[in-house]
């Protein structure tokens, strides 16, 4: 698998992350709701069946956690597939996810 390129663009107090596969028609999202310069909620994760079973979700994760680390923001998991992943990691996410 390629690794999917990941963007991001923020509208207001929204943020949006898109994951695309070369040569894969399909795109995966990650949304999240800013609370505050400090807080952010991730509250969506959507991977298509195109893009299933190649790690897109935790790459999305994983992205959404390195920007808010760099930001020094926490995140609140809303979402069930990224608590999930927050759950899973939870030790080395400490600093990061606000439960």
């Amino acid at each position: 698998m390629t690794d999917p390129v990941i963007t991001y663009t923020e509208t207001g107090g929204k943020g949006r992350y898109l994951a695309r596969v070369d040569g894969i028609d399909a795109e995966a999202e990650l949304t999240l709701s800013k609370m505050s310069d400090r807080a952010i909620i991730v509250d969506h994760t959507g991977v298509p069946d195109a893009l299933r079973g190649q790690g897109i979700g935790a790459a999305l994760a994983r992205r959404v956690i390195e920007d808010a680390r760099a930001a020094g923001q926490r995140i609140v998991p809303l979402c069930p597939f990224f608590k999930a992943y927050a759950h899973r990691h939870r030790e080395e996410l400490a600093d990061v996810i606000q439960w």
